[in-house]
């Protein structure tokens, strides 16, 4: 069964977003879906599918803070940074099929002022795999796991660092205009260039953030969508891939290819559309590099050319694939993600403010997870 424009999302909420906010998770949480259940027009009592971000909370945790009193549905998606997307996947899955009819997707960390990425990694599926291949090098956090991809690609296509910057410049204009992000300073090429390595060919401005905050995405099906508070955001495809040697990156045949190219054919195959129809891209961003990666896999550029796809404000407002228009995970928040999944759900409501892409009524969100999960939902305006 396909699930094309059988979900949609109704309703969406974030916290600020900040460093150190003396707030847990699951209080950072329940605030965002206090906020997507008051945009989506119903009380949270309604909700009865939870697909919580996996080891922060459980289910019954909003059951027992909002009174949820048939919960019919409840299941987590632990891909890491791919975890909410994909969660859209099987969001969609349960409306679609009649087993619920609003599913919520929360998502809270405190990543500035709790446990810190270096700890968390340890706690990953794939830890002894890395501490057999990857920890005797001394590559322990994600910059040192994913800096031979990004070095791998240079050797093979001549990318280079300053078009990684450029990534970075243009998300960061972004994130200034938009006003709900953590780094509000402009920066350069040069300023990229000169910052510090953090592991070769990474550097500082290459990094995504620390942060604090929580967000919140409601999917219900596409027959209650239509009387709800406000115009709903139509899931047209949506698909999760997982790339070959999924625990060990430096053990794969191409260390350029993410799981991602395996979902994005699927998914463009259900949505009937191709990427030379999206206007805005909400891509997932932990490190410039992969954003430049999953150009190349999504069908924007050809594998090798996303360096200079990305050159030269390409990916900036007015430029040929406005991307991250909230400023992402490099300039925002890191929310693994779902934040990408709430701006691109206002920006097809046409809700972007400063930030908003004109006329933008077809967009796609992913997700990049661990070793090189992938997610991907297309979705279009009402």
């Amino acid at each position: 069964m396909s699930l094309r424009e059988k979900a949609a999302i109704t309703g969406i909420g974030e916290t600020e977003y900040v460093r150190g906010s003396g707030k847990t998770p699951l209080r950072m949480m329940m605030e965002a879906t206090l906020l997507a259940c008051r945009d989506a027009g119903i009380s949270p009592k309604e909700i009865d599918g939870i697909i919580p971000y996996a080891g922060a909370v459980v289910a019954e945790d909003f059951v027992t803070n909002f009174g949820i009193s048939d919960l019919r549905f409840s299941g987590t998606t632990p891909l890491g940074g791919a975890s909410a997307v994909a969660a859209l996947q099987c969001a969609a899955a349960m409306v679609a099929s009649g087993v619920c009819n609003h599913v919520l997707i929360p998502l809270g960390r405190d990543g500035w002022s709790g446990v810190r990425i270096g700890s968390r990694v340890q706690a990953m599926p794939q830890f002894k795999t890395i501490g057999e291949f990857e920890m005797p090098l001394g590559a322990i956090a994600p910059a040192q796991l994913y800096a031979p991809m990004a070095r791998r690609h240079m050797e093979l296509y001549g990318t280079t660092s300053r078009q990684l910057g450029s990534i970075a410049v243009s998300t960061r204009q972004h994130a200034i205009l938009h006003g709900n992000a953590t780094m509000t300073k402009p920066i350069t090429i040069e300023d990229h260039q000169n910052s510090r390595m953090i592991s070769d060919p990474l550097r500082l401005l290459d990094c995504s953030l620390e942060s604090d905050g929580g967000a919140a995405v409601i999917v219900s099906s596409a027959e209650r969508a239509r009387d709800m508070n406000k115009p709903p955001v139509y899931i047209m495809g949506v698909a999760e891939g997982h790339p070959d040697s999924p625990s060990a990156i430096t053990k794969r045949p191409d260390l350029t290819r993410l799981g991602l190219a395996k979902a994005a054919p699927k998914a463009f195959g259900m949505a009937g559309v191709t990427p030379q129809d999206i206007q805005v891209a909400e891509i997932y961003d932990c490190f410039t590099y992969i954003v430049l990666c999953q150009v190349e896999d999504l069908g924007f550029c050809k594998k090798g050319e996303g360096g200079a796809f990305v050159e030269n404000g390409a990916l900036g407002l007015g430029g040929r694939l406005p991307v991250n228009t909230h400023g992402g995970l490099l300039s925002q928040a890191h929310l693994a993600g779902l934040n990408h999944v709430v701006e691109l759900a206002r920006q097809l409501r046409g809700e972007g403010g400063k930030t908003q892409v004109p006329g933008a009524r077809l967009g796609l969100v992913t997700g990049y997870g661990d070793m090189g999960d992938g997610s991907l939902a297309i979705m279009r305006a009402a």
